[in-house]
């Protein structure tokens, strides 16, 4: 395992009433497919039979209302706590919402510190069994507000194969540790391609290098998500494939990864003392 700096002392950090495993979808850089796994990863674990929670943390880029079809504006409650959009069974709530449209989002470090701080604690999250938090790509101030903010279960590194995205994701595993953020594994996305002439795969940005950097650091591979023309539609369309249910055209993988990501959250309740929920 390469060497790294010591974790760091961090401030004590409070977990999130009713949520049992909070989890972090990360990517050390963007255009690797991270909301779309963790959009597919929510209506996965919802259609397996749990309460689930999304937030959209990616200010600059929130695209999580679009994968999931909607424009519904949240409710506000009597003491000013925000109404979560609840969509096929998941909770979720995104800026894409609040601000909608094409204006971009120009802020500086507090604002987003603000924002995040607001929909960890002043959204009505209820109780949950996974409350999945899509990150901005990259290590910067989304991140830090969120794992100095709440107790984070666990994070989820997603890549693609290729050279350049995995230099990115050891600085994303290296900064999890140095916050003592358990890193559940690695996603490999866009691993492998089946040609639909000759059924051959074929390894556009590579494939498995993504289970050889998840080996130097010592951390398991949760699965690997095929380039699947039904997986992009799915997003694009507001119907992702994840919603068709386990035996969906294009979602086995995506399945598979929410089994894997259940499982390593029953380890690490496991060995923290804490809430465990077993999938099979």
């Amino acid at each position: 395992m390469p060497p790294g700096p010591a974790p760091q002392q961090q401030p004590e950090r409070h977990p999130i009433p009713g949520v049992k495993n909070l989890v972090a979808i990360a990517s050390g850089k963007g255009g690797v497919g991270k909301t779309t796994v963790a959009v597919n990863l929510a209506l996965a674990l919802a259609k397996l039979g749990h309460k689930v929670g999304l937030l959209d943390a990616d200010v600059y880029g929130p695209n999580v209302p679009i994968m999931l079809g909607t424009t519904q504006e949240p409710l506000a409650t009597m003491d000013k706590r925000i109404v979560p959009v609840e969509i096929q069974g998941v909770k979720m709530i995104s800026m894409g919402l609040l601000n909608p449209g094409d204006k971009p989002m120009i802020w500086r470090g507090p604002m987003l510190h603000s924002v995040i701080t607001q929909f960890l604690r002043s959204v009505v999250w209820g109780e949950l069994d996974y409350l999945l938090i899509d990150l901005p790509p990259g290590t910067g101030d989304v991140q830090l507000t969120l794992i100095q903010t709440v107790a984070v279960t666990g994070a989820v590194i997603v890549t693609t194969p290729s050279t350049v995205a995995l230099a990115d994701v050891r600085k994303a595993i290296e900064m999890f540790r140095q916050v003592n953020v358990e890193v559940l594994g690695v996603v490999e996305n866009m691993s492998t391609f089946s040609c639909p002439h000759c059924n051959k795969p074929i390894d556009i940005f590579g494939h498995g290098e993504g289970a050889k950097t998840a080996e130097a650091y010592g951390v398991p591979v949760l699965g690997e998500i095929e380039i699947d023309p039904r997986i992009r539609i799915g997003g694009d369309t507001g119907k992702p494939v994840a919603a068709l249910g386990e035996n969906g055209a294009g979602a086995k993988s995506l399945y598979a990864v929410a089994h894997a990501v259940a499982n390593r959250l029953v380890e690490v309740g496991a060995a923290a003392g804490g809430p465990s929920i077993q999938i099979d």
